[in-house]
């Protein structure tokens, strides 16, 4: 993650409102009127006449500038005038990309495509719906939200929602069997290089690694892992768990290091707490995605992660 698009996530997670249509309405013009005009830019350039408005601020610009990227849906249709607090995300904005090119670290063209990949997620932004089957197996329910997170990850302007779903449902699930105020969690798109820590979640002495690719980065990570004195746990898409098995044993780890399907893990997981009761099934899962929601608005800045829980469909 660079410096410009870091400083987005900042600032969403202190604006949330930036998100919704509105926001990136506004975070839209910003962006073009800072293309246009340079720096430093001054808040109260970029008000209207009457001091009530963001300055360029409707549906015309803001479509223009998305239509240009190939995103053809109309984002609002006030385009964000209308939207209650556009001034002030204006103002926390054009501080952003003030302390950012003073800093000579702002990439505005990286900046836009941060805010279009959040346009493309907004027009996905009920994301995964989570419908109990209670006629498939509890895997093929599971399987169902990693599918729909797939789906989201095509349209998503490369946010990689498969890889955030599977590390926060092994989060949730720890949480549950740890019990609160055991984990600590992060972001998805924090790097561990940035943090102390030796995996994605570190539960007394084993370091848990989540991925849905393993790499060879990944197995030096846990052949460090076992030199600090850690047992290194890797769980993975079931797709992933033969090229990590490969990756292990090609590095002399295979009976060093445990290896998880995810939807195993969480299998096994909702029918103990269930104590085996299909009935409970479901309420056991729900309270899993519960706590994944949670762990997602206080980590993640973007809706489109959020799992919308429904009835049972059957």
């Amino acid at each position: 993650m660079t410096t410009t698009t870091k400083k987005l996530e900042t600032l969403c997670k202190d604006h949330p409102k930036f998100l919704r249509k509105g926001g990136l309405c506004v975070a839209l013009v910003v962006t073009e009127t800072a293309r246009v005009r340079g720096f430093p830019l001054a808040p109260e350039d970029l008000r209207t006449d009457e001091h009530g408005q963001v300055a360029g601020l409707g549906k015309a610009p803001v479509q223009r500038i998305i239509e240009a990227h190939g995103i053809t849906k109309v984002l609002a249709e006030e385009g964000g005038r209308t939207s209650r607090g556009s001034l002030g995300l204006m103002e926390a904005y054009v501080a952003a990309l003030n302390q950012l090119h003073q800093a000579k670290t702002l990439n505005l063209d990286e900046a836009l495509a941060w805010w279009l990949g959040k346009v493309r997620a907004h027009f996905s932004s009920e994301g995964p719906k989570f419908h109990f089957d209670s006629g498939k197996s509890l895997r093929a329910n599971i399987n169902d939200l990693l599918d729909q997170a797939t789906e989201l990850q095509a349209t998503g302007g490369g946010t990689n929602y498969v890889g955030a779903m599977l590390q926060h449902l092994v989060g949730a699930k720890l949480d549950i069997v740890l019990g609160p105020g055991k984990l600590h969690h992060h972001g998805f798109s924090v790097a561990d290089h940035s943090t102390d820590r030796k995996a994605d979640y570190q539960v007394e002495a084993v370091a848990i690694h989540v991925t849905t690719h393993p790499t060879e980065a990944l197995v030096r990570k846990c052949a460090e892992n076992l030199q600090a004195g850690c047992k290194p746990l890797i769980i993975t898409l079931g797709d992933g768990v033969e090229g990590a098995a490969f990756l292990l044993k090609n590095a002399n780890l295979a009976d060093r290091v445990d290896l998880l399907d995810v939807g195993q893990f969480l299998t096994a997981n909702v029918y103990e707490r269930s104590l085996f009761k299909a009935a409970a099934c479901k309420v056991t899962f729900s309270k899993l995605l519960d706590r994944y929601n949670e762990i997602v608005a206080s980590c993640e800045t973007d809706p489109a992660l959020r799992i919308a829980i429904k009835g049972d469909d059957k």
